[in-house]
């Protein structure tokens, strides 16, 4: 009887732990990062605006991402020059290319403005030449619980 009472017990700290918050501003992506919180952004591309190759397409492809926040900087406005403050983030994974043509380098940035605004670029770089191969940018609002393609979770 007392081993059935305990096995709940154990599974509420990973219960706990699991728990996210979307945060659903700027305001609250930086305060999170200047806290150190984990964070965890998420993508859903076919939402977004997409441009390829100097176009704005009809259409996204319908893909979903994501990335760990643990590498960033920000920039106030007027920093560098900049009208608007900023933070930036990105990631690079070695990954198998979809369209079957061997290794590339998938390489995302991702710009948040204080307007909320978002900037997603991708880039496959060719895993043995650098060359790049593929370049798409998304563009998009961080998704205030309503609208916006641009989700950032903190774990609580």
């Amino acid at each position: 009887m007392k081993k059935l009472l305990l096995l709940p017990l154990l599974w509420l700290p990973m219960l706990v732990m699991a728990q996210t918050k979307q945060l659903n501003s700027f305001d609250e992506l930086m305060e999170a990062m200047k806290q150190g919180q984990k964070i965890q952004a998420v993508f859903h591309y076919k939402d977004c605006q997409l441009i390829s190759g100097n176009e704005i397409s009809d259409k996204s492809v319908d893909a979903i991402g994501g990335m760990p926040i643990d590498t960033w900087e920000y920039f106030a406005e007027g920093a560098i020059r900049n009208k608007e403050a900023f933070v930036v983030m990105s990631i690079a994974k070695l990954i198998a290319n979809p369209k079957g043509k061997g290794y590339v380098h998938n390489y995302v940035k991702v710009r948040v403005y204080a307007s909320n605004k978002v900037k997603i670029t991708a880039n496959y770089i060719d895993a043995l030449s650098f060359e790049e191969t593929m370049t798409e940018n998304f563009f998009t609002t961080m998704n205030d619980g309503n609208e916006g393609a641009a989700y950032f979770y903190v774990s609580k």
